[in-house]
């Protein structure tokens, strides 16, 4: 099989993609008409599209100093070169992994003939703007050395230094101006089930929200992320900030397969094993119901309590059995009590014949004379739930 540094080979001719070239193809497929003399007929394109068009002179819109000047990097190509180095590789022949060390920006321009909209997954820990990473402007004409003096970066000596301090007077817009091209690119590499996920801080989190929505859409963001940190400041003045937190946008929300977002319901197989080796050791069920409801005060079992109660088979909760205007005309007999069970408020939201035969298989919960019965509902260490936005940590 092809590796990845022989496939960013095969494709390259010692020039990125051009993607302004790229673009226009594809509006050239999209509205030929609007084309005159190989020229873009603005015009034309505007009648074309109608009410699509904005054409408010006061509308929402988030800019910057620089923001042409960014979209101008993203779109610049590159003619960098990307060069093998076996000696520091290892599997060379057989791997189909590639490390690339250099700087994002050029290798993300290189990247866009060979994986464009070929990348399922993208993670990204950006400079979080704290005031002590240098936020630098795009500028690759001279060699490094000559350039790390530009931006003072690096002195004669070669002693390299420089950050992005607030009396710089453009901290934010130094930020926005490095991270727009970034992400533009990494757009280009998604695929349309692909996502990204983007690490950052209090100080540039709006920013880095209004310039994804920009970027990717409003309508692809899939949520924030909140994790707590390892470096919780007891020395703060007013607060000490012990979250971070991780932005995750779709190429295209449209095209993800919710069964791809669901994850192993946390906890579930510690509570199945504790059912498991309690029963083992002979316990009753009253004494195994204690110890499951004593594992649900720590919190990290806590969201698991509605599975508090306890049989031969396993530990689980009780289910509605209802639904809006279901059936009330039969029910089922409580066989501890031979009486007829409560129908719920709602009506069954089960047919009789299966609620008999969930009788049967002994999976109905009756509770109390004055309640409607349940559905045993089992924990189980392979369902799955959707999963929650807060304290997962990602860690290079």
């Amino acid at each position: 099989m092809e590796n990845g540094m022989e496939q960013l080979k095969k494709e390259s001719d010692g020039s990125s993609l051009n993607i302004v070239e790229s673009h226009i193809e594809q509006l050239k497929t999209l509205f030929p008409e609007v084309f005159s003399e190989g020229k873009i007929d603005f015009d034309k394109l505007k009648e074309t599209l109608g009410d699509a068009v904005e054409t408010q002179e006061e509308r929402y819109n988030f800019t910057w100093n620089g923001k042409a000047m960014a979209k101008r990097i993203a779109q610049t190509p590159s003619t960098g070169t990307l060069r093998p180095c076996k000696a520091e590789s290892k599997h060379w022949d057989t791997t189909q992994n590639l490390f690339i060390e250099g700087d994002n920006l050029e290798v993300l321009k290189l990247l866009q003939k060979s994986y464009h909209k070929q990348v399922k997954m993208i993670y990204i820990d950006p400079p979080y703007n704290t005031g002590n990473e240098f936020i630098y402007p795009d500028n690759y004409q001279d060699n490094l050395d000559t350039y790390l003096q530009y931006t003072h970066q690096q002195d004669e000596a070669g002693r390299k230094f420089g950050t992005n301090a607030e009396t710089s007077g453009r901290y934010h817009t130094n930020w926005l101006n490095m991270m727009y091209p970034r992400l533009k690119l990494a757009r280009n590499l998604l695929r349309d089930d692909g996502v990204i996920f983007i690490s950052i801080d209090d100080n540039e989190v709006t920013n880095l929200r209004k310039l994804s929505d920009e970027i990717f859409g409003e309508e692809n963001f899939i949520a924030q992320y909140i994790h707590k940190n390892n470096s919780s400041k007891n020395q703060a003045k007013l607060v000490s900030v012990s979250t971070e937190y991780f932005y995750c946008y779709a190429k295209n929300k449209n095209a993800l397969k919710e069964v791809n977002w669901r994850v192993r319901k946390k906890g579930a197989q510690d509570v199945a094993n504790l059912f498991n080796n309690l029963s083992k050791q002979g316990l009753p069920i009253s004494e195994i119901e204690l110890e499951v409801k004593e594992m649900y005060k720590r919190s990290k079992y806590s969201h698991l309590s509605r599975w508090n109660k306890v049989d031969e088979h396993g530990v689980f909760k009780d289910a509605d059995l209802s639904r809006e205007g279901g059936a009330k005309n039969y029910t089922i007999t409580n066989p501890h009590t031979g009486l007829p069970c409560v129908i719920p408020n709602r009506g069954w939201g089960k047919s009789e014949d299966e609620l008999k035969r969930l009788q049967e298989a002994g999976l109905i919960w009756y509770g109390s004379d004055d309640t409607p019965p349940g559905l045993k509902d089992y924990i189980n260490p392979d369902d799955v739930s959707v999963p929650d936005n807060f304290g997962i940590l990602i860690t290079p």
